[in-house]
């Protein structure tokens, strides 16, 4: 028998690519599985589906930073933390320390739909009764019908797993003057955010401050204790943007309303800001 569970949840988060470095990611998550019927008269309880699989599949890599392999740097393993640093492409650099619980380690060579799938796969099914015989996963982006961007931040007020220093996602953007969307607007912002990291100022540290791991010349520097420990990076500047505000999605909306409206002080701006599928914030001025 097969049970199929279509949009079971959405994975938010980040992972390493030797050429774009930290790639903020949004992937829907569908899922089939193979088996007997049990004693219930079912392959497994929709109910279990959606709170243990997609538990499964949260604690493991959502709202984390996913290592390949060969990534092109050194990643050295503690017992309460691990500390990253590696160079990418342009001469990009990033280093990072972080609770052991903010990273996801895939085995393999780089990490795309087809890896994390494998990874998912080998995770959940140990953790499956008997009678589930195989599993089937597809991850997808969502479909766009504007511009999108990657980007990748960390929210140290947040209580939950959004405190980790560079998790991501996948988002689209909307922006419209006097009731019209701009699409050359979108397409700039979009352009403009591509594969960036979302700071916030108060989080910056001079370099001297760095407890765990060393910055280059050119980078700029992040520290904040959250709930779930101290996290600290240094990132090359070019591959970064400062906010004035937190990175939430509304904040993120409110910047971007704010930054058109003064291009455009005599229009009604609206931007609609994504946070990866389904969800989001509206802002106008």
């Amino acid at each position: 028998m097969i049970l199929f569970v279509n949009s079971l949840t959405v994975i938010d988060f980040s992972y390493l690519c030797n050429k774009r470095g930290a790639v903020g990611e949004s992937w829907i998550v569908d899922l089939t599985l193979h088996g007997q019927l049990n004693a219930e008269s079912m392959v497994l309880d929709f109910g279990l589906v959606k709170k243990q699989i997609k538990g499964i599949i949260d604690d493991c890599i959502d709202h984390k930073l996913a290592v390949p392999n060969n990534i092109n740097g050194e990643l050295i393993q503690y017992n309460e933390h691990n500390i990253l640093d590696c160079s990418f492409g342009n001469g990009y650099h990033l280093a990072m320390s972080a609770p052991n619980q903010a990273f996801c380690l895939i085995d393999a060579d780089v990490i795309d739909e087809h890896t994390v799938t494998d990874f998912l796969i080998a995770t959940i099914m140990p953790q499956l009764p008997d009678n589930i015989e195989k599993i089937e996963i597809t991850l997808k982006p969502e479909h766009s019908q504007s511009f999108y961007y990657h980007y990748s931040h960390g929210l140290k007020k947040h209580d939950g797993n959004c405190q980790r220093i560079i998790h991501g996602h996948r988002s689209q953007i909307g922006i419209s003057l006097d009731g019209m969307t701009i699409p050359r607007l979108q397409k700039e912002w979009a352009d403009k955010w591509q594969d960036i990291y979302l700071a916030t100022a108060e989080d910056k540290i001079h370099s001297s401050e760095l407890k765990h791991i060393k910055a280059n010349d050119d980078d700029v520097c992040f520290a904040y204790t959250a709930q779930q420990g101290y996290f600290e990076m240094a990132i090359s500047k070019e591959r970064c943007d400062i906010l004035p505000c937190d990175t939430t999605v509304e904040c993120i909306a409110d910047y971007l309303s704010t930054a058109v409206k003064e291009i455009y002080p005599y229009k009604d701006v609206k931007v609609t800001a994504y946070e990866g599928v389904g969800k989001g914030s509206i802002s106008y001025a």
